[in-house]
């Protein structure tokens, strides 16, 4: 008998293939572990002649708490019941031991960094509000990320988790190791990070939304409270990308390089293509992304930076998810960019987190008024306390951060209209701003 693994997989979280006709699902590579765990990484073919690969950890006979059973049961195996185990406390700890003791199971090499500190008997349980991986809690002191759709090459959310980690950055997770395997040509796939836990922290998202749902819902507004209560953080954000940027730089090195403009491009037409609204906008879109063809200093960055990935600690900010932007190749988000990437990630976000709050694109004016002062205030002091550490205001680089804030909102029209088309208007609106004269100010 076979694992019914393509019912199971579609009703996963993490699946990435829906909207595709499944041709066949087969394991390609089963690895053994100790605990009667197998290692098993599936190949999807679409009818469209696409492929997949996925990873789990299959545990037999032994089920979760009765709350995980739906989502982790695989099925029957002649007379034997296949579990996902990461929802087994048992066998979360089983990959836990064996990043702490540096083992080898086939290809598979569980990698402890130096000096690190694992939990002994922690208790588990899978973190419930994640979209594309599956992470494993162990107490409060750790958190195991498995990457479940795997695409070859070193992921960099190992490889800066490393790097940083080793520099000692205050603003990162400290790694404590990683898995790490090989794929059928014997190219290399991450599969893991085990990092630190930021205990008793709140992500940057939910703050800033809260922080702007307050301020929009407000009585009288004063010109020194237009950022509502998240002025000071954002500023502190501000300094903790900085900082984090020096550090890569510091490490990874830097270069002097050209703007990919021709894959901006590239994008806005895409975009276009599927969004009619920006039909209207291609050819000025196109004005601003080409007055970004200086030379500049690229780096290795985070890549794919917003709120949404960054947690308020009780001492710092702590930046997360260095895995680069979703869907892109492994090769290509290791590439060195500028930093003025992630900082338009980041002031794209502050659009986001204002305008959120509003119901709908025709909205009172005075309301949009104030969702827009709280978004300028709070971008302007993110780039206040980026300057205060790398010595100059992103601001200064007008045309270049115009057009990364160009590219990112033209890619999140397109997957607005996708994936919510009741927010296709914040980025249009955002387009709007940034085509405007005075658009990069």
């Amino acid at each position: 008998m076979t694992l019914p693994y393509a019912d199971w997989l579609t009703r996963q979280r993490w699946y990435a293939g829906r909207g595709r006709e499944i041709a066949t699902v087969e394991p390609v590579a089963i690895t053994p572990l100790p605990g009667d765990l197998d290692h098993t990484v599936l190949r999807v073919e679409f009818t469209d002649g696409t492929q997949h690969t996925y990873q789990l950890v299959v545990g037999w006979d032994r089920a979760p708490a009765d709350e995980f059973t739906g989502v982790s049961l695989i099925g029957d195996d002649d007379g034997r019941i296949a579990y996902d185990a990461l929802y087994q406390d048992a066998a979360s700890s089983e990959l836990l031991r064996m990043i702490a003791e540096g083992r080898t199971a086939g290809d598979l090499s569980f990698v402890p960094e130096p000096d690190s500190q694992f939990p002994e008997h922690p208790a588990t349980h899978v973190f419930a509000g994640e979209q594309s991986n599956t992470s494993v809690i162990y107490d409060t002191s750790a958190i195991l990320k498995v990457y479940r759709r795997l695409v070859p090459g070193l992921n960099p959310d190992l490889e800066l988790g490393r790097a940083l980690g080793r520099a000692g950055s205050p603003y990162v997770a400290h790694l404590l190791g990683g898995i790490e395997g090989k794929d059928t040509s014997g190219e290399v796939l991450s599969l893991a990070t085990l990092s630190a836990f930021a205990a008793n922290s709140a992500d940057g998202w939910s703050m800033a939304a809260a922080s702007a749902r307050d301020m929009v819902a407000g009585d009288e507004l004063h010109a020194e409270d237009a950022g509502g209560d998240f002025g000071g953080e954002a500023h502190r954000l501000g300094e903790a990308v900085a900082s984090v940027h020096a550090t890569l730089g510091d490490v990874l090195g830097r270069e002097i390089a050209r703007p990919d403009v021709d894959r901006m491009l590239a994008r806005l037409h895409a975009a276009a293509a599927e969004v009619p609204e920006l039909a209207d906008h291609v050819a000025a879109a196109e004005s601003v992304l080409g007055r970004a063809t200086d030379p500049t200093i690229f780096q290795r960055i985070h890549g794919d930076l917003h709120l949404g990935q960054v947690l308020r600690a009780p001492e710092q900010w702590i930046i997360i998810d260095f895995e680069g932007e979703p869907g892109q190749p492994m090769a290509e988000r290791r590439e060195p960019d500028s930093p003025m990437r992630d900082v338009a990630g980041m002031l794209r976000s502050f659009d986001y987190a204002g305008l959120q709050v509003l119901p709908a694109d025709e909205v009172d004016a005075h309301l949009y008024d104030r969702a827009q002062q709280w978004a300028v205030h709070n971008r302007s002091a993110f780039c206040e306390g980026y300057a205060s550490v790398a010595g100059f205001d992103p601001r200064q680089h007008a045309d270049l951060l115009a057009a990364y804030e160009l590219d990112k909102a033209a890619y999140e029209a397109a997957y607005e209209a996708r994936h919510r088309p009741s927010w296709r208007w914040i980025p249009l609106r955002s387009i709007d701003r940034l085509l405007a004269p005075t658009g990069a100010a």
